[in-house]
């Protein structure tokens, strides 16, 4: 048991090392070409630290333990609001463009619903994947049409050889300290969840999903921290919506599986909540105060604690 649990820890260790490889890399890339720091959070930044929750839903779902992979997705989503945007607020009170809130939080709203909804016969299947694939495009291309900063206030590093290798150098070790991370945490986490009789589907709402959303934890954290509140929220609406799109979207695509039932009468519409209260503090507030913050770390701590009820 205690090494297994070391092979846990290690795991997740080596998720996060690879995913703040990917970050570096990928930020200082886009960072070269003046793209505006909301998109670099929102695509760039996202599918960085959506890595590893494409791994290791791509590996439980291969290893045949979908309650793993879903839930992993549906605890990635609300972490990633509930306690990431909560312990960035806490951290320094994160402002939320107008641009954010009128187009990329209701369109997670969207995404998210219609994945629900893909998800009500209990099974994800090549179809559900390609539709979800096809959303992310979509959003993908917005991405790409409001990417250039008119107001030039993107720092320009000048793109040289060296800064060039290194990013490549970061995203290639990055990606495979992942594949390895990935994969020890599916693997401890299945013989753990056995072991003590807990569901696949729990362990892959928390320890898993908390595992897979340190990236996002940690650079929406720092970002804050630095006053940078676009690649904070950017970061965590992009990454809910490489994790719904292109993680499941992928593993519909490739290992259709089935899903469990009961995530429909609490997981999902927990999800949808957190996201539409998201969407109406943006809309009315344009930011997460402290006071707020608090309320979501709160409701991250009921979610968890339900669904280890239920």
């Amino acid at each position: 048991m205690f090494l297994q649990a070391f092979i846990l820890i290690l795991g997740l260790f080596l998720l996060y090392a690879g995913s703040w490889l990917l970050v570096e890399g990928a930020v200082s890339t886009a960072v070269m070409f003046a793209v505006r720091p909301v998109v670099i959070g929102l695509t760039i930044v996202s599918l960085a630290t959506s890595a590893p929750e494409l791994l290791v839903s791509l590996v439980a779902a291969y290893k045949g333990s979908g309650g793993i992979s879903i839930g992993n997705i549906l605890g990635s989503n609300v972490i990633n609001i509930a306690l990431v945007l909560g312990v960035s607020a806490v951290i320094m009170p994160v402002a939320i463009k107008k641009q954010v809130a009128l187009f990329e939080i209701p369109y997670l709203i969207f995404i998210s619903l219609v994945f629900w909804l893909l998800c009500m016969d209990s099974y994800i299947g090549r179809t559900d994947g390609l539709i979800l694939i096809f959303l992310l495009i979509i959003f993908l291309i917005y991405g790409f049409i409001t990417a250039k900063d008119k107001n030039n206030k993107t720092p320009i590093v000048r793109p040289t050889l060296r800064n060039i290798i290194k990013n490549i150098l970061f995203v290639i070790i990055g990606i495979v300290t992942l594949s390895y991370g990935a994969n020890f945490v599916v693997q401890e986490a299945i013989k753990i969840a056995t072991k003590i009789g807990l569901s696949q589907t729990f362990i892959g709402i928390s320890v898993v999903a908390l595992g897979t959303s340190l990236p996002e934890l940690a650079t929406s954290a720092v970002a804050a921290a630095k006053g940078e509140s676009d690649i904070s929220v950017g970061n965590v609406v992009g990454s809910n919506l490489f994790n719904i799109c292109l993680v499941m979207g992928t593993v519909g695509i490739f290992n259709p599986m089935a899903t469990d039932g009961h995530l429909h009468f609490f997981q999902f519409p927990f999800m949808i909540f957190i996201c539409v209260l998201l969407g109406l503090i943006a809309f009315m507030n344009k930011g997460i105060s402290k006071r707020t913050g608090c309320m979501f770390i709160i409701l991250f701590v009921a979610y968890i604690l339900v669904s280890y009820i239920k």
